[in-house]
């Protein structure tokens, strides 16, 4: 295992700090992972499953053209690759193709190759022996803002300072780097000093012919301790992420969410004044000095003498009065937030049809939601009525539930008829507010019905009962009327992600 890569980037300085989070989903997390009984069943079935697949595709694979099983000396180098890209393609479900807002695949513009662990594991290991750059600069930040070397962090301060008072400058900056960051470095590494003599003067000469190679970034060769170096960083990296995502989850979304619905409320109404108030107010803020002062607080909070001061005073003085905080808070907005706490009703309808029967009774039908008119599309195509037999069969909208015991018929009939438009009907406005369909002189009884020996019978819409020809038609052979209830909304407790 070699030492270090020439030419190679790997943070050398020590590990990269892992964040310490208290966070309730980090160990339960550590205790579903720990190897309890359940998981060592599941597991084991698991592992017993893939031992049978694997052992039959070996089977399949080991065997030559002619049928006959090839020895371990003949087996080519990829066998275990394709073992597992055989039982990858058995346990992953295929990936459904991207597509944009139209519908249309992107399969012609980009094409990306499916998951394969050959593939994925070649590219983790480039990554990894090219990352080093990156945990490189972040152990120089860490090293600058923590006050290691003060003369660093001063000079930080000073380039801020200017920056800040002068934003103009911000775009000096790249350009500064890149002569004293690449430059620079580079030309001293082709051109390098003399070594050190006795004598007592020197003075460095960038003159003459380059006698050193030009220094290029290398990537750190697989198993040397630089390469081990960038995946114990990139390994505490992850955790690092993993432990800022639960803080987050954990502190900014509930108030965020509205899981509790007065508190997120409050801050709503609190953003959205601040918002119009900056939005009036902005220019008058001095935006120079706030970014100073904010900065210089930021670096001087890694100093260890000031952060120690911060942490006491956060002991002494605001830690006993969170909780004091936090219930006066939720004492404010329980007080000023008033919300409408009752679930949102709507009313449903719903037509119970009759038919006249051979012997001039009414036969109950169904329970519909279409009156089933004699212009409805169902009717002209002479279609059978879509419904349910029995009252009790009628349910709720879906995410809705019954608000009110009972049905209530609805009394004006008139009303939902013209809503609707409905032609070639009688309606009864008094009794039992049925709604008759008309039968005319000369006309099918129902509409689209063929003779015997003719051909369908195209109908002209007669007068309607707005027109004062009630005693034009006899009753036709369906009658509805319409039931009303109220519903509302079925409230949910628990969140989307909870079981």
């Amino acid at each position: 295992m070699d030492e270090v890569t020439n030419g190679g980037l790997a943070n050398r300085d020590g590990r990269v700090p892992v964040i310490k989070l208290d966070s309730p989903s980090s160990q339960s997390e550590v205790s579903l992972n720990s190897p309890g009984k359940d998981n060592k069943g599941k597991s084991h079935s698991i592992r017993s499953k893939l031992g049978d697949k694997a052992r039959k595709m070996v089977g399949k694979d080991t065997k030559g053209d002619n049928g006959e099983k090839v020895g371990k000396g003949d087996k080519s180098p990829s066998m275990q690759d394709r073992l597992l890209e055989k039982l990858l393609q058995q346990v992953i479900p295929v990936e459904d193709q991207p597509k944009n807002q139209d519908g249309a695949s992107y399969s012609n513009r980009i094409e990306r190759p499916a998951f394969s662990l050959p593939t994925m594991s070649a590219n983790f290991r480039r990554f990894n022996s090219r990352i080093g750059v990156v945990f490189v600069f972040q152990a120089r930040v860490i090293r600058l803002l923590s006050w290691q070397k003060y003369s660093h962090t001063i000079s930080l301060l000073a380039v801020y300072t200017f920056v800040c008072l002068d934003p103009h400058l911000i775009t000096v900056l790249p350009l500064a780097g890149l002569l004293l960051g690449v430059f620079i470095p580079s030309f001293i590494a082709r051109h390098p000093a003399p070594p050190v003599t006795l004598s007592t003067s020197f003075e460095y000469s960038p003159r003459g012919p380059p006698i050193a190679p030009a220094p290029t970034v290398r990537p750190v060769k697989e198993l040397s301790k630089d390469f081990f170096r960038n995946m114990g960083d990139l390994q505490n990296c992850m955790e690092d992420f993993s432990q800022i995502h639960d803080q987050v989850l954990t502190k900014l979304a509930p108030p965020m969410n509205f899981s509790n619905e007065p508190l997120s409320s409050a801050l709503f109404l609190f953003l959205f004044m601040s918002t119009a108030a900056m939005f009036i107010a902005s220019h008058l803020v001095p935006w120079r000095f706030c970014f100073l002062i904010g900065g210089w607080f930021v670096i001087f909070s890694g100093h260890p003498a000031v952060a120690k001061m911060l942490a006491d005073a956060h002991d002494q003085h605001l830690a006993p009065r969170e909780s004091e905080a936090e219930s006066w808070l939720d004492t404010w907005v329980s007080k000023d937030i008033m919300l409408d706490m009752e679930p949102e009703t709507r009313e449903v309808e719903v037509f119970e049809l009759q038919k006249l029967d051979s012997r001039g009774e009414w036969e109950p039908w169904l329970y519909s939601a279409s009156p089933y008119d004699p212009l409805a599309a169902p009717r002209i195509a002479n279609e059978r009525p879509r419904g349910t037999q029995f009252f009790e069969d009628v349910a709720p909208p879906r995410d809705w539930e019954w608000s009110e015991k009972k049905w209530n018929l609805d009394l004006w009939s008139r009303e939902w008829v013209e809503e609707r438009i409905i032609t070639g009907v009688e309606v009864e406005t008094e009794g039992e507010r049925w709604v008759y369909d008309i039968l005319y002189e000369n006309s099918n009884p129902e509409p689209g019905v063929l003779h015997e020996g003719k051909g369908k019978v195209s109908q002209k819409p007669k007068p309607t009962w707005e027109e004062g020809v009630e005693g034009e038609g006899k009753k036709g052979q369906w009658r509805r009327r319409r039931w009303v209830r109220l519903v509302k909304r079925v409230v949910v407790t628990k969140s989307p992600g909870e079981g």
